[in-house]
Formats: structure tokens, sequence, C-alpha cells
């Protein structure tokens, strides 16, 4: 069975449908995850903005072990969200919606467009200020649980293919950001922390190539591979990547007997949730606050938040919708099945939300400039609510009319599920 008709056959209802509590149907949906988020979001700007305000700043700037409590979160905790990131990334690139060029085309082109129009936009705003600048790459992000999550309240209006669509831009979206925040936003390399780096990744590869299964072991030596990378002048979150690109998908003599069971899909399967329920909504709290005592609406004028709220609802839907139409118009992609224009255009929208990896670039970016900080996170809330809202009313709109067949009435005695 293709991954394509996995996906259908795993969205589709059961016939007799089984009944859950609305919690946990909500909870299965997708949207939980982004519900979370924005609840957090929304918590730390209140928090910020009251009497408790000084309490929450000082618990983050409060040091453990040589680091912040917000550095433990964003170098950290992070670090565990990069390693999901990876593992989804190398699932995809070899089993996945990602494992032939055909396939990856079109996600592929309009992810590279997404990124370059909003960095461009935000250039064009900010090339007077060499400090702005540095911030070039935060509109350039697309926070997937954010935009799946916004597709999961939408339902059966959004057709399977362009689910999948956006998850596959999503994932090469993100590959594009770590590569940017290896190029971009790392300094003051130590060579003898490098070295130790290399020689843990030297060992995780050999465990690798040699069928060694045993996950706690790749944890361990990922563990000590984070520390080298957190003091190498590499930024910390790059370690989970790493780790995750050799974590064996299979083994020997295991990969096609039961897939599903390698330490891969297992760690997946284990990380998936506490990154959506605890590591996002803890990095989204920690990471969204900002104290807005002062500020006037012209704050919204100048290049930073700006760039950032045109680079994210203006460039991403140029980015994204145009150099889709091209690659579809040209024969280098395939429209996604069932799936309109109208469609394609509102998914380009929720490419907006920035959000997660935004708030993380714009921290790298402007780390020593805390106005420059506060700027960037105005920005990005702004940016991402802004094509979150106009994306699902857009979505909502197209897919009002989105024919929906139904089988005739299935008796009791003949269980099957029943097709979209």
């Amino acid at each position: 069975m293709t991954q394509d008709a996995q996906q259908i056959e795993a969205e589709a209802p059961e016939w007799p449908p089984r009944r859950r509590s609305p919690l946990h149907a909500f909870m299965e949906s997708g949207a939980a995850a982004g519900v979370l988020l924005v609840c957090s979001a929304a918590l730390a700007l209140i928090i910020a903005n009251s009497p408790l305000g000084v309490v929450y700043f000082t618990i983050l700037e409060a040091k453990v072990a040589g680091l912040s409590i917000l550095h433990w979160i964003n170098d950290a905790l992070m670090a565990l969200f990069f390693l999901l990131v990876g593992l989804e990334i190398k699932r995809e690139f070899i089993e996945g919606q990602l494992a032939t060029w055909s396939r990856r085309a079109l996600p592929a082109l309009a992810a590279l467009g997404g990124m370059i129009a909003p960095a461009l936009i935000y250039i064009a705003l900010a090339r007077s200020d060499p400090e702005a600048l540095r911030g070039w790459a935060i509109p350039a992000a697309t926070d997937i649980a954010f935009a799946l999550g916004v597709l999961a309240i939408l339902g059966s209006r959004v057709p399977v293919s362009l689910k999948i669509f956006l998850t596959a831009l999503a994932i090469l979206d993100d590959l594009g950001a770590i590569l940017i925040i290896a190029l971009f936003y790392s300094g003051n390399l130590s060579l003898p922390m490098l070295a130790g780096a290399a020689a843990c990744l030297a060992v995780l590869i050999a465990l690798n190539l040699r069928g060694v299964r045993l996950l706690p072991l790749y944890l361990a030596i990922g563990a000590v591979l984070w520390f080298f990378v957190l003091k190498s002048g590499i930024h910390a979150t790059l370690a989970g990547v790493a780790l995750a690109l050799t974590i064996p998908l299979g083994g020997r003599g295991t990969e096609s007997d039961e897939p599903e069971h390698s330490p891969l899909h297992v760690l997946e399967h284990k990380l998936h949730p506490w990154s959506s329920y605890f590591i996002v909504p803890i990095f989204g709290f920690a990471n969204a606050g900002v104290s807005i005592a002062g500020m006037s609406p012209s704050l919204l004028l100048t290049p930073v938040p700006l760039g950032i709220v045109l680079g994210l609802f203006i460039g991403k839907q140029i980015g994204v919708f145009g150099f889709a139409w091209l690659a579809v118009r040209l024969g280098l992609g395939t429209m996604p099945a069932k799936a309109s224009w109208a469609q394609v255009y509102g998914v380009s929208l929720l490419c907006g939300i920035g959000f997660t990896m935004s708030l993380f670039i714009g921290a790298l970016a402007f780390a020593s400039n805390a106005s420059l900080n506060d700027a960037t996170k105005i920005g990005v809330l702004a940016g991402s609510a802004l094509s979150a809202v106009i994306g699902y009313v857009v979505l909502h709109i197209a897919g009002k009319h989105l024919a929906t067949e139904e089988d005739e009435p299935v008796p009791a005695a003949v269980p099957r599920k029943r097709k979209h």
C-alpha cells in the first residue's frame, strides 16, 4: 500500500463508528497541539504584562548549572524538538512522502519559494540597519505543528492530499531552517569541542553501519554529543538533528519484517507527544512573553517587526503559491489530488505561521539585543496570527463546495470503512 493510501486509510472513519469522547477525538485530531501552543503564548503575554511580569522574567533569567532557565529551554529542550524534526526528515526521505524525486518536486520548490520571498522582503525593509539585517531568516520558517493544527480544525473541507503537501513542504522548510542556523547563526568555534563532537558522531555512524539497534546507547552518546556541540560554538540544537540522522530506520534482518519497530519509529513515536504537548508549549511560554508597556503602535512600522509581518504574511503566500503554480505549469510537479488552486493558496497563507521556528531564529539573531528581540516577538505573533486567521477563512470558503462522496448505507453485518 502506498504512503498516500495508508494516510487516507488511516483517516477514514470506521464503520460502525467507534464511540469516543469529545476530548479523545480532539486530542487525536492534531488541532490540540496548535491550540495548546496558542494558549501558552497568550498566557505568556498576559503574565508578562501583569504584576507577575517581574517574577516571569526573573525565573527565566535564573541560573541552573551555569545556564539560565531560558537557555536550558532553548538549548536543551529544543534539542529534543530538533531531534524529532530530524527523525521526521530522515523517515520521509527514506520511506515517506519525500522518498522519490517526483514526490519531492512540488513541495521542495514551494518550500524554496517560501523561504526566498520572505527573506527578500525583510532584507528590503532592513537593509539600512546592519543589526536588524541579522534577522533576515526569521520570516523564512514555517511552524508545522501550528499550520497542521489549523488544517485539522477544518477537517474534511481540506483533502488529504493537501495535508500531505503541507507536511512535506513544512519538513523541507525545517531542513532549510536547520541549514540556515548551522551556516549563519554559529560563531566563535572551539576546535577541541568540535573534535569531541566529531568523535561522538563517528561512533554513532559506526554503530549504525554495524546494525546496532540499542536505542539507549544512541541516546547516551547523543547526550555527550549535545554537550560538545553546546560548547563548540555551533548551536546545541543541531546535535539533535545530527543524532537523528544516525538512528537506525531498520536493522539486519529486521527492516523488511517489522520496520515499524525500528529504533527510529520507536523514538519518533515516544517523542511526538512530549514535543507537541510539553516541549513546544514550554518554548512558546518562555519566548512569547514580551512587555508592551510603553510600546506605541508605530513600533510595528519599524524594520524588524514590519519586515517579519510582511515576510510571513505576504512573502510566504507569494513564494509558496508562486513557486507551486510555476512548478505545475512547467510540468515539474503535479497538483495535489482533489485540491483547487484556491485551497493551495489557503495553504500558502498557513505557511506564514512562523511562530516556533521564527521565534527560535529571532532569539539567535538578536541574542544580545533585548529591544530587537522584543520587536521580533511582536512581529512573529502578529504575522503568524494574521496568516492563521486569513488562511483559515480562505480554506473554509474554498472547501464549502468540496464534494464529499459517501457510500450507500452499509449493513451492520458487513463492517468496513467508508471512503471519503
